[in-house]
């Protein structure tokens, strides 16, 4: 499993192989992707029965929405870990929100991933090859309407990145140094793992920054973001504006929207005073249905009203549209494809 290995180590799949023969299979998984060792056509053939599995997964289903500009894979590793990953296309853009962990420990109520528990951290292998699967699909089959290449990476899967941050570290490390990806199209989003954000801090790639934060006081934020009890806002909101100022990147704050639980005015006020001194974009996300959440979605005139708040007060919002909700793909719906009954493998 290629990927399993890391980019400069290459040349131990390959012994007795001339030297370049790693540089051609590096560029062939982090350059040009493919779906198949068989698509490697400057290697033998011999050379290319060697490297299958190429992927450090199965495909085990596929599923698509939204006129086919959402994809969203289950992907099986041989340990039996499940992992989520989905690509959403538009027209100048193409965004692949990726999944760090299988399961989650965090317990976010709202959350279907954290609902379902923790399985272990994914290698940083496995994490690549999520990208490089996906940029792979859109090379060699597509989406309507879509670049034929991969524009952003989003860590908004399954996971919190900063849980397993060496792991995470180095997948970033591949995308930017060998994949060649621009730091700033990667997306790193985190509940509050303080601790992370102050390391994130410290790398030299300017990767952007997202923070769900989804209340603004400690005692609602603890009931429905339980590491807040951990890291309350005032560490996050201290740690997240070193990362501003020393990456002078403008922050991301996510906030899903509960009806009666954080879409009132007062929420409004206390959001838009953090966002304020953060100079930090908010975005508004309509909670989205799993089976172990007591919330409801607010209402479209109550996310207009709270949007409205946020923007007389300064605040820079947008209300995002849902991709992918039928087929459980959107926002804090990743996991709930495991295990359904009637999914179609990937052929």
């Amino acid at each position: 499993m290629p990927y399993l290995h890391q980019p400069e180590d290459l040349d131990n799949l390959l012994e007795g192989e001339p030297s370049y023969r790693a540089d051609q299979l590096r560029d062939w998984l982090y350059r040009t992707s493919v779906l198949s060792s068989t698509d490697m056509t400057n290697l033998p053939a011999e050379v290319r029965s060697r490297l299958d599995p190429l992927w450090p997964f199965d495909v085990e289903a596929e599923q698509s929405a939204d006129g086919g500009t959402t994809r969203k894979w289950l992907f099986r590793a041989p340990d039996g870990a499940a992992i989520e990953a989905v690509l959403m296309g538009y027209p100048r853009r193409a965004t692949l929100c990726i999944s760090s962990q299988a399961g989650c420990a965090l317990g976010c109520t709202f959350c279907a991933t954290g609902q379902f528990g923790f399985e272990r951290h994914l290698e940083a292998g496995e994490i690549v090859a999520q990208v490089a699967y996906a940029q792979a699909f859109l090379r060699q089959i597509g989406m309507p309407g879509t670049p034929d290449h991969l524009t952003n990476v989003v860590f908004m899967g399954m996971g919190e990145p900063l849980a397993n941050y060496d792991r995470v570290r180095e997948a970033i490390r591949r995308m930017i140094e060998v994949m060649g990806m621009s730091a700033r199209s990667i997306t790193v989003s985190t509940v509050g793992i303080v601790p992370g954000i102050r390391r994130l801090t410290d790398e030299p790639w300017p990767v952007s920054l997202a923070v769900s934060l989804h209340a603004a006081d400690d005692d609602l934020r603890s009931t429905i973001v339980p590491i807040n009890r951990r890291y309350p806002l005032a560490d996050l909101e201290e740690a997240a504006a070193g990362y501003f100022e020393k990456k002078r990147r403008r922050l991301s704050i996510e906030w899903t929207m509960m009806d009666g639980v954080n879409d009132t005015t007062d929420q409004a006020t206390k959001l838009a005073a953090i966002a304020s001194r953060l100079h930090a974009h908010v975005n508004l996300i309509a909670l989205n249905p799993t089976p172990l959440t007591e919330e409801t979605a607010s209402s479209e005139r109550a996310i207009d009203a709270f949007a409205r708040e946020l923007g007389r007060r300064g605040v820079n919002v947008t209300v995002r549209n849902t991709r992918g909700r039928n087929i459980d793909a959107a926002c804090g719906q990743l996991r709930l494809l495991v295990g359904k009954p009637g999914l179609k493998p990937r052929v």
